[in-house]
């Protein structure tokens, strides 16, 4: 009997073991699911003011109207005050700063005026390293850069993809009215650009027909994409070799008249996180020019092939990014999300960044 009382109360201790193991490993699961509720997410604070955006100066002293909620009225972002008094100086959360002006010394930074306690100063440009100046005075000033790269604080691309809401059509339809195999519009030509050294090696081997004040066969702005659209191939060769630099030659006079870009500036993998699969055809994936020109001759002829690049036209559609005052607004969709405490102390080495 005493044997069995024993038994019993083993098992009934070990059942409270049971027991209170379970409501610890409850107790546990509803504190971490608390903890996941109250962490603090951001863009939640986003509307609780407004954020003051002030330009110092215009880019390239091209004016723009800033009256009104213009981020809210073309781009649905709240609460965001664009302004470009410097009389509001003091009460801006941030101050944005174009490079050129900078650089040119057509503008000078507001060293002279106290700076306010948590106000931030943006670094902003659209260029290549090599056209961005000599950087190293403004090291230990910056705390945010605003530039088409991806790991800018504010990254403000020449394009981007959007998905299409209807399926498009076949554009097996458009390849009869290719007449030129490969063209280019070029105005900067120097010669010792790895684009123009391609554009010498390609030529040589197959004709490409190229247009812009370079040749004197200049194209305006109606006539571009017309023209283009009669090419198989158009060289979507960027001034300059550097990381992310993906400009409106790809996203606008390749992707929008028509012809397949072949690419060169940035880097393939640069190419592939930004663009539709098998949308381009970049420089770097043949050992040599001539391969690529062997290629794009029998790609020309193989209408099937050929049209497997434009086929992502059906799903995607592309976004033109050119207004300035998006570009600023985009510091207020993402403005909390940014550190609070980080100063760019040597921009110019950063710039030249070739990796991530």
């Amino acid at each position: 009997m005493g044997s069995f009382n024993t038994k019993k109360t083993v098992h009934t201790s070990m059942k409270r073991c049971l027991l209170l193991s379970i409501l610890c490993i409850l107790l546990l699961c509803i504190f971490n699911g608390w903890s996941r509720t109250l962490r603090v997410n951001p863009s939640a604070f986003s509307s609780s003011r407004n954020v003051t955006i002030l330009l110092w100066h215009y880019p390239f002293n091209r004016s723009a109207s800033l009256k009104g909620d213009a981020c809210w009225d073309m781009y649905h972002i709240p609460h965001c005050r664009l302004v470009d008094q410097h009389s509001m100086f003091s009460s801006a959360d941030v101050v944005v700063f174009h490079n050129r002006e900078l650089i040119q010394g057509s503008q000078k930074l507001p060293t002279d005026q106290p700076r306010p306690r948590g106000q931030r100063w943006a670094w902003m440009t659209l260029e290549a390293p090599p056209h961005n100046g000599n950087l190293y005075p403004f090291a230990n000033i910056f705390n945010m850069t605003i530039t088409y790269r991806r790991d800018a604080d504010i990254t403000v691309p020449y394009g981007e993809l959007l998905p299409k809401e209807d399926e498009g059509r076949l554009v097996e339809d458009n390849l009869q009215e290719k007449t030129t195999l490969i063209c280019w519009v070029v105005s900067n030509y120097k010669s010792h650009h790895k684009r123009s050294q391609v554009y010498s090696e390609l030529n040589a081997i197959v004709p490409v027909k190229v247009y812009g004040r370079w040749t004197q066969i200049p194209l305006d702005s109606s006539g571009l994409l017309p023209t283009i659209s009669h090419c198989y191939f158009y060289l979507a060769f960027e001034n300059s070799v550097s990381k992310d630099y993906i400009t409106e030659k790809l996203w606008y006079n390749a992707y929008e008249s028509g012809a397949v870009p072949v690419v060169l500036g940035a880097s393939l993998s640069d190419y592939k996180a930004v663009a539709p699969p098998h949308s381009f055809i970049h420089v770097d994936e043949f050992a040599s020019v001539r391969e690529l020109a062997n290629y794009l001759q029998e790609l020309a002829k193989d209408k099937k092939r050929y049209a497997e690049y434009l086929t992502w036209k059906q799903h995607w559609k592309v976004k033109q990014n050119r207004d300035w005052t998006e570009r600023l607004c985009k510091i207020c969709a993402q403005f909390d999300s940014l550190p609070q405490y980080k100063v760019y102390s040597d921009l110019e080495a950063w710039d030249k960044t070739t990796s991530a």
